[in-house]
Protein backbone atom coordinates (compact mmCIF):
# COMPACT_ATOMS: atom_id res chain seq x y z
CA UNK A 1 0.00 0.00 0.00
CA UNK A 2 1.74 3.13 -0.99
CA UNK A 3 2.53 5.58 1.92
CA UNK A 4 0.83 9.05 2.52
CA UNK A 5 4.43 11.29 2.16
CA UNK A 6 3.73 14.38 -0.55
CA UNK A 7 5.41 14.01 -3.46
CA UNK A 8 6.97 17.43 -3.01
CA UNK A 9 7.84 16.40 0.54
CA UNK A 10 11.71 16.13 1.10
CA UNK A 11 13.70 14.10 3.48
CA UNK A 12 14.65 16.81 5.43
CA UNK A 13 11.19 18.10 5.68
CA UNK A 14 9.80 14.99 6.97
CA UNK A 15 12.80 14.18 9.56
CA UNK A 16 13.92 10.55 10.43
CA UNK A 17 11.77 9.69 12.89
CA UNK A 18 8.63 11.06 10.61
CA UNK A 19 10.41 9.20 7.73
CA UNK A 20 10.98 5.94 9.82
CA UNK A 21 6.80 6.07 10.56
CA UNK A 22 5.84 6.64 6.85
CA UNK A 23 8.13 3.17 5.99
CA UNK A 24 7.03 0.96 8.93
CA UNK A 25 3.64 1.90 9.71
CA UNK A 26 0.51 -0.41 8.53
CA UNK A 27 2.81 -3.92 7.75
CA UNK A 28 2.31 -7.08 8.42
CA UNK A 29 4.75 -9.23 9.64
CA UNK A 30 5.32 -13.05 8.64
CA UNK A 31 5.58 -15.54 11.05
CA UNK A 32 9.37 -15.75 11.49
CA UNK A 33 9.64 -11.83 12.83
CA UNK A 34 8.70 -12.15 16.85
CA UNK A 35 9.51 -8.33 17.20
CA UNK A 36 9.51 -5.82 14.27
CA UNK A 37 10.31 -2.31 13.80
CA UNK A 38 10.15 0.30 16.46
CA UNK A 39 12.48 -1.01 19.43
CA UNK A 40 16.51 -1.03 19.35
CA UNK A 41 16.63 -4.21 17.58
CA UNK A 42 14.22 -6.66 15.80
CA UNK A 43 13.62 -10.24 17.18
CA UNK A 44 13.73 -13.27 14.82
CA UNK A 45 13.05 -16.61 15.26
CA UNK A 46 15.70 -18.91 14.04
CA UNK A 47 14.36 -22.59 14.63
CA UNK A 48 17.57 -23.86 13.12
CA UNK A 49 19.61 -22.34 15.69
CA UNK A 50 21.96 -21.18 13.28
CA UNK A 51 21.39 -18.12 10.76
CA UNK A 52 22.59 -17.41 7.23
CA UNK A 53 23.11 -14.13 6.81
CA UNK A 54 24.35 -11.91 3.24
CA UNK A 55 24.90 -8.21 2.98
CA UNK A 56 24.25 -6.19 -0.48
CA UNK A 57 24.77 -2.73 -1.27
CA UNK A 58 22.98 -0.91 -4.18
CA UNK A 59 24.64 2.50 -5.50
CA UNK A 60 22.51 4.92 -7.91
CA UNK A 61 24.27 5.38 -10.75
CA UNK A 62 26.18 1.96 -10.62
CA UNK A 63 23.73 -0.76 -9.77
CA UNK A 64 20.50 1.62 -10.52
CA UNK A 65 18.72 4.33 -12.63
CA UNK A 66 15.85 6.14 -11.38
CA UNK A 67 15.66 7.22 -15.21
CA UNK A 68 15.35 3.74 -15.85
CA UNK A 69 13.59 2.04 -13.18
CA UNK A 70 10.81 3.37 -10.37
CA UNK A 71 11.70 3.10 -6.99
CA UNK A 72 9.25 0.25 -6.87
CA UNK A 73 11.28 -1.54 -8.99
CA UNK A 74 14.58 -0.61 -7.41
CA UNK A 75 13.21 -1.64 -4.22
CA UNK A 76 11.84 -5.20 -5.74
CA UNK A 77 15.59 -5.24 -6.92
CA UNK A 78 17.27 -4.27 -3.73
CA UNK A 79 15.45 -7.15 -1.89
CA UNK A 80 15.60 -9.90 -4.36
CA UNK A 81 19.54 -9.67 -4.66
CA UNK A 82 20.22 -10.37 -1.43
CA UNK A 83 17.62 -13.19 -0.73
CA UNK A 84 18.78 -14.78 -3.90
CA UNK A 85 22.08 -15.39 -1.47
CA UNK A 86 20.52 -16.66 1.11
CA UNK A 87 18.54 -19.24 -1.22
CA UNK A 88 21.82 -20.34 -2.85
CA UNK A 89 23.55 -20.92 0.40
CA UNK A 90 20.16 -23.65 0.48
CA UNK A 91 18.46 -21.59 3.36
CA UNK A 92 15.18 -20.71 3.47
CA UNK A 93 14.76 -16.50 3.45
CA UNK A 94 13.11 -15.28 7.01
CA UNK A 95 14.19 -11.63 6.76
CA UNK A 96 15.90 -8.09 5.37
CA UNK A 97 17.00 -4.89 7.11
CA UNK A 98 17.38 -2.09 5.32
CA UNK A 99 19.38 0.74 5.22
CA UNK A 100 19.19 4.11 3.75
CA UNK A 101 21.26 6.69 2.65
CA UNK A 102 20.15 9.73 0.58
CA UNK A 103 20.39 13.69 0.25
CA UNK A 104 18.23 15.41 2.39
CA UNK A 105 16.60 17.03 -0.95
CA UNK A 106 14.95 13.81 -2.09
CA UNK A 107 11.78 13.72 -2.08
CA UNK A 108 10.75 11.64 0.56
CA UNK A 109 8.11 9.60 -1.68
CA UNK A 110 11.22 7.92 -3.27
CA UNK A 111 11.88 5.83 -0.13
CA UNK A 112 8.68 5.33 0.44
CA UNK A 113 8.18 3.83 -2.73
CA UNK A 114 11.27 2.10 -2.67
CA UNK A 115 10.06 0.32 0.71
CA UNK A 116 6.86 -0.65 -1.46
CA UNK A 117 8.62 -2.70 -3.57
CA UNK A 118 10.57 -3.85 -0.83
CA UNK A 119 7.68 -4.97 0.56
CA UNK A 120 6.54 -6.51 -2.68
CA UNK A 121 9.24 -8.38 -3.12
CA UNK A 122 9.83 -9.52 0.85
CA UNK A 123 5.72 -10.87 0.88
CA UNK A 124 6.67 -13.17 -2.38
CA UNK A 125 9.53 -14.40 -0.45
CA UNK A 126 7.33 -14.75 2.59
CA UNK A 127 10.02 -12.80 4.65
CA UNK A 128 9.87 -9.65 6.39
CA UNK A 129 11.52 -6.16 6.04
CA UNK A 130 12.14 -6.26 10.49
CA UNK A 131 14.16 -2.99 10.69
CA UNK A 132 16.55 -0.51 9.70
CA UNK A 133 18.25 3.32 9.47
CA UNK A 134 18.08 6.13 7.63
CA UNK A 135 21.21 8.42 7.24
CA UNK A 136 22.60 11.48 5.44
CA UNK A 137 24.88 11.34 1.92
CA UNK A 138 24.92 13.05 -1.19
CA UNK A 139 24.12 10.09 -3.02
CA UNK A 140 21.26 7.71 -3.03
CA UNK A 141 22.35 4.16 -1.61
CA UNK A 142 20.36 1.21 -0.55
CA UNK A 143 21.95 -1.40 1.87
CA UNK A 144 19.77 -4.78 2.20
CA UNK A 145 20.95 -7.62 5.04
CA UNK A 146 18.93 -10.56 4.33
CA UNK A 147 18.92 -13.97 6.69
CA UNK A 148 17.62 -17.42 6.49
CA UNK A 149 17.21 -20.60 8.06
CA UNK A 150 18.48 -24.09 6.92
CA UNK A 151 15.97 -26.58 8.68
CA UNK A 152 18.37 -28.54 10.36
CA UNK A 153 20.66 -29.37 6.97
CA UNK A 154 24.28 -28.08 5.75
CA UNK A 155 24.75 -25.16 4.08
CA UNK A 156 25.28 -25.39 0.52
CA UNK A 157 28.73 -24.16 -0.37
CA UNK A 158 30.85 -23.82 -3.44
CA UNK A 159 33.51 -25.75 -2.63
CA UNK A 160 31.76 -28.98 -1.93
CA UNK A 161 31.39 -29.88 -6.24
CA UNK A 162 33.08 -32.83 -7.16
CA UNK A 163 34.04 -34.50 -10.82
CA UNK A 164 31.34 -36.54 -12.31
CA UNK A 165 28.63 -34.45 -10.58
CA UNK A 166 25.91 -32.74 -12.83
CA UNK A 167 25.96 -29.17 -13.70
CA UNK A 168 22.16 -27.67 -13.37
CA UNK A 169 20.28 -24.20 -13.36
CA UNK A 170 16.91 -22.93 -12.42
CA UNK A 171 16.00 -19.94 -13.45
CA UNK A 172 16.31 -17.81 -16.31
CA UNK A 173 19.69 -16.51 -17.77
CA UNK A 174 20.30 -13.59 -20.29
CA UNK A 175 17.37 -11.97 -19.86
CA UNK A 176 18.53 -9.01 -17.20
CA UNK A 177 21.41 -8.40 -19.87
CA UNK A 178 19.32 -7.94 -22.49
CA UNK A 179 17.42 -5.47 -20.51
CA UNK A 180 20.57 -3.56 -19.93
CA UNK A 181 21.12 -3.59 -23.66
CA UNK A 182 17.35 -2.34 -24.52
CA UNK A 183 17.75 0.28 -22.30
CA UNK A 184 20.96 1.62 -23.07
CA UNK A 185 19.66 1.72 -26.63
CA UNK A 186 17.62 4.20 -25.43
CA UNK A 187 14.14 1.61 -25.56
CA UNK A 188 11.59 0.84 -23.09
CA UNK A 189 10.40 -1.96 -24.63
CA UNK A 190 9.60 -4.73 -24.45
CA UNK A 191 8.53 -4.60 -21.15
CA UNK A 192 9.36 -8.37 -20.13
CA UNK A 193 12.86 -8.09 -21.50
CA UNK A 194 13.20 -4.62 -19.36
CA UNK A 195 11.42 -5.40 -16.32
CA UNK A 196 14.30 -8.43 -16.30
CA UNK A 197 16.43 -6.00 -15.79
CA UNK A 198 14.70 -3.34 -13.10
CA UNK A 199 14.04 -6.30 -10.95
CA UNK A 200 15.15 -10.19 -11.35
CA UNK A 201 12.67 -13.00 -10.10
CA UNK A 202 14.78 -15.19 -8.19
CA UNK A 203 13.70 -18.82 -7.64
CA UNK A 204 13.81 -18.74 -4.04
CA UNK A 205 12.55 -22.26 -3.51
CA UNK A 206 14.63 -24.15 -5.87
CA UNK A 207 17.84 -23.53 -2.67
CA UNK A 208 15.81 -25.12 -0.36
CA UNK A 209 14.74 -27.94 -2.70
CA UNK A 210 17.98 -28.10 -3.82
CA UNK A 211 20.21 -28.74 -0.94
CA UNK A 212 17.17 -31.33 0.19
CA UNK A 213 17.97 -33.42 -2.88
CA UNK A 214 21.83 -33.21 -1.75
CA UNK A 215 23.41 -30.64 -3.81
CA UNK A 216 27.27 -31.11 -3.21
CA UNK A 217 27.50 -26.62 -4.58
CA UNK A 218 25.53 -23.64 -5.40
CA UNK A 219 25.76 -20.25 -6.30
CA UNK A 220 23.65 -17.43 -7.36
CA UNK A 221 24.09 -16.34 -11.15
CA UNK A 222 24.95 -12.76 -10.48
CA UNK A 223 27.65 -12.01 -12.34
CA UNK A 224 27.24 -14.10 -15.52
CA UNK A 225 26.84 -18.04 -15.63
CA UNK A 226 30.79 -18.60 -16.59
CA UNK A 227 31.86 -16.19 -13.71
CA UNK A 228 29.75 -17.71 -11.39
CA UNK A 229 30.75 -21.50 -11.65
CA UNK A 230 33.74 -20.34 -11.80
CA UNK A 231 33.88 -19.38 -8.70
CA UNK A 232 32.40 -22.89 -7.37
CA UNK A 233 35.11 -24.56 -10.18
CA UNK A 234 37.76 -22.71 -8.05
CA UNK A 235 36.29 -22.96 -4.42
CA UNK A 236 36.17 -26.72 -5.23
CA UNK A 237 39.20 -27.26 -7.02
CA UNK A 238 37.84 -28.64 -9.98
CA UNK A 239 36.71 -27.56 -13.25
CA UNK A 240 32.88 -27.54 -14.81
CA UNK A 241 31.73 -28.10 -18.62
CA UNK A 242 28.82 -26.15 -19.96
CA UNK A 243 26.48 -27.67 -23.13
CA UNK A 244 24.97 -24.62 -25.20
CA UNK A 245 23.02 -27.41 -26.81
CA UNK A 246 21.23 -27.13 -23.03
CA UNK A 247 21.48 -23.14 -23.13
CA UNK A 248 19.65 -22.33 -25.85
CA UNK A 249 18.62 -18.64 -25.38
CA UNK A 250 14.45 -17.86 -25.06
CA UNK A 251 12.97 -17.49 -28.35
CA UNK A 252 12.44 -13.94 -26.81
CA UNK A 253 15.65 -12.89 -26.63
CA UNK A 254 16.49 -13.82 -30.09
CA UNK A 255 14.55 -11.64 -31.46
CA UNK A 256 15.57 -9.17 -29.24
CA UNK A 257 19.37 -9.76 -29.79
CA UNK A 258 18.58 -9.91 -33.62
CA UNK A 259 16.93 -6.25 -33.38
CA UNK A 260 20.10 -5.18 -32.17
CA UNK A 261 22.48 -6.67 -33.62
CA UNK A 262 23.43 -8.85 -30.56
CA UNK A 263 24.53 -12.15 -29.40
CA UNK A 264 21.92 -14.05 -27.21
CA UNK A 265 24.00 -17.05 -26.74
CA UNK A 266 26.78 -14.53 -24.93
CA UNK A 267 24.03 -12.90 -22.78
CA UNK A 268 22.83 -16.37 -21.66
CA UNK A 269 26.53 -17.45 -20.73
CA UNK A 270 28.10 -14.38 -19.61
CA UNK A 271 24.99 -11.56 -18.54
CA UNK A 272 24.77 -11.17 -15.02
CA UNK A 273 21.52 -9.77 -12.62
CA UNK A 274 19.25 -12.35 -13.57
CA UNK A 275 19.58 -14.08 -10.43
CA UNK A 276 19.47 -17.65 -11.51
CA UNK A 277 20.35 -20.12 -9.09
CA UNK A 278 23.30 -22.91 -10.31
CA UNK A 279 24.13 -25.68 -8.61
CA UNK A 280 26.29 -29.36 -8.64
CA UNK A 281 24.18 -32.76 -7.92
CA UNK A 282 25.46 -36.17 -7.45
CA UNK A 283 25.15 -37.97 -10.93
CA UNK A 284 22.57 -40.45 -9.52
CA UNK A 285 20.35 -37.51 -8.06
CA UNK A 286 16.78 -36.71 -9.81
CA UNK A 287 16.92 -33.15 -10.04
CA UNK A 288 14.06 -30.82 -8.06
CA UNK A 289 11.89 -29.71 -10.35
CA UNK A 290 12.45 -26.60 -11.93
CA UNK A 291 16.22 -27.55 -12.19
CA UNK A 292 17.01 -28.34 -15.47
CA UNK A 293 21.03 -30.51 -16.30
CA UNK A 294 23.59 -27.79 -18.34
CA UNK A 295 26.76 -29.73 -17.92
CA UNK A 296 29.04 -31.91 -15.61
CA UNK A 297 31.96 -31.27 -12.96
CA UNK A 298 35.14 -32.25 -14.50
CA UNK A 299 39.16 -32.33 -13.16
CA UNK A 300 40.43 -28.83 -12.30
CA UNK A 301 42.95 -28.74 -14.99
CA UNK A 302 40.34 -28.06 -17.49
CA UNK A 303 38.93 -24.52 -15.91
CA UNK A 304 35.40 -23.86 -17.15
CA UNK A 305 34.77 -24.85 -20.76
CA UNK A 306 32.38 -24.49 -22.98
CA UNK A 307 31.41 -27.37 -24.95
CA UNK A 308 34.65 -28.87 -24.35
CA UNK A 309 36.67 -25.71 -24.88
CA UNK A 310 37.74 -22.50 -23.02
CA UNK A 311 35.54 -19.80 -23.86
CA UNK A 312 36.07 -17.27 -26.51
CA UNK A 313 33.90 -14.55 -26.43
CA UNK A 314 35.36 -12.50 -24.22
CA UNK A 315 34.73 -11.90 -20.31
CA UNK A 316 33.25 -14.40 -18.53
CA UNK A 317 30.83 -11.65 -16.34
CA UNK A 318 30.79 -8.89 -15.06
CA UNK A 319 33.67 -7.57 -12.22
CA UNK A 320 33.85 -4.64 -10.04
CA UNK A 321 36.99 -2.69 -10.54
CA UNK A 322 38.25 -4.43 -13.78
CA UNK A 323 40.70 -2.04 -15.71
CA UNK A 324 40.48 -3.11 -18.78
Amino acid sequence: MPRDTSETTTVAQTGEFGLIRALTQDRVQPPFTLLGPGDDGALVAAPDGRVVVSTDVLVQGVHFRLDWSGPEQVGRKAVAVNLADIAAMGALPTSVLVGFACPGDLPASVLTRLTDGMWTEAERAGVGVVGGDVVRSETLVVSITALGDLNGLPPVTRSGARPGDVVAVCGRLGWAAAGLMVLGRGFRSPVGVVNAQRYPEPPYAAGPAAAAAGATAMIDVSDGLLADLGHIATASGVGIDVRTEALQPDQRLQEVAAALGADAQRWVLTGGEDHALAAAFPPNVELPAGWRRIGVVTRAEFGVTVDGQPHSGGDAGWEHWKTS
